[in-house]
């Protein structure tokens, strides 16, 4: 593999931006891995983290605001040798995508899902998202907002996922470790990037995660699913990063009797006119 391959563009982030530190450590965790880019597919919705595709050479999907999980689900079922990532962020995932990122974690589909959660709709310039902190004021909620912040970890590992971790973007070794991990995670694997957003979120700052995170060490189980709930439910003054849950289980395409057998379009052969006669009947 060329080590031109992950080539660097130019961005629209702010100067600043943990975008940049998590990118860097997504093109790193492919390299180490050895990934050839015609053999990876990252896939985005829409907002300031969904530009990640953007920057860098590999399959990418850009679709609408919180619907990147449908195609990468619909890519890794037809082809299960592409390593298929979801690089998005909170306002795109937990908000317009709650759904989808729900229901994908109880079909235990193998992709990995990569969220810049910096806790504000970045690209639409800073109202309160869905993991935003009760009280916290922006331009829209000048009063602050209201609505109890959504746990995206505390949600995954309650809903079934297989590989629950959390980092920082200012720690980019843990970050990239993290990455790698989920990559190879047989399953459904989530990792929630804390990801200081320096316009529009003036309280959740570097410095303020700086003060806060701490790596979880040898002591943490992460195979207790009771103990891995628990430590999801730790952020305030102290906010835990690694892996906080983890339990191999049967993935979709091992349980589907069709998936688990054959490659379901890829290498197949199709029949032109008998496509043409199914788009005529839809007509």
């Amino acid at each position: 593999m060329s080590e031109h391959v992950f080539n660097t563009y130019e961005t629209a982030w702010c100067p600043g931006c943990g975008n940049f530190s998590i990118l860097d450590c997504l093109k790193g965790a492919l390299e180490d891995l050895k990934k050839d880019p015609h053999d990876v597919l990252i896939a985005a919705g829409i907002g300031q983290a969904a530009k990640i595709p953007q920057y860098i050479s590999v399959n990418s999907f850009c679709g609408l605001h919180g619907r990147a999980v449908p195609p990468a689900v619909a890519a890794k079922m037809v082809n299960q040798k592409l390593t298929v990532i979801i690089d998005s962020g909170d306002g795109d995932s937990y908000g317009e995508g709650g759904n989808h990122f729900i229901h994908n974690i109880r079909r235990n589909v193998d992709i990995a899902h990569f969220i810049h959660d910096n806790q504000v709709y970045g690209l639409t310039k800073g109202q309160a998202s869905p993991t935003s902190d009760e009280g916290a004021i922006t331009d829209i909620q000048v009063d602050g907002s209201q609505n109890i912040p959504f746990n995206p970890v505390l949600m995954a590992i309650s809903a079934g996922a297989g590989f629950v971790a959390r980092s920082f973007s200012g720690n980019p070794l843990h970050l990239k470790e993290m990455m790698k991990r989920a990559i190879k995670f047989k399953g459904y694997a989530l990792v929630d990037i804390l990801q200081p957003c320096v316009s529009f979120n003036k309280v959740n700052t570097f410095a303020w995660y700086k003060q806060r995170v701490y790596e979880l060490d040898q002591t943490h189980d992460a195979a207790n699913r009771l103990v891995a709930m628990e430590r999801s439910m730790e952020f305030g003054d102290r906010i835990p990063i690694g892996v906080l849950y983890e339990r191999q289980q049967p993935t979709y395409h091992e349980k589907h009797n069709v998936l688990k057998n054959e490659q379901v379009l890829v290498g197949r052969r199709n029949d032109p006119a008998l496509i043409e006669r199914y788009l005529q009947e839809l007509v």
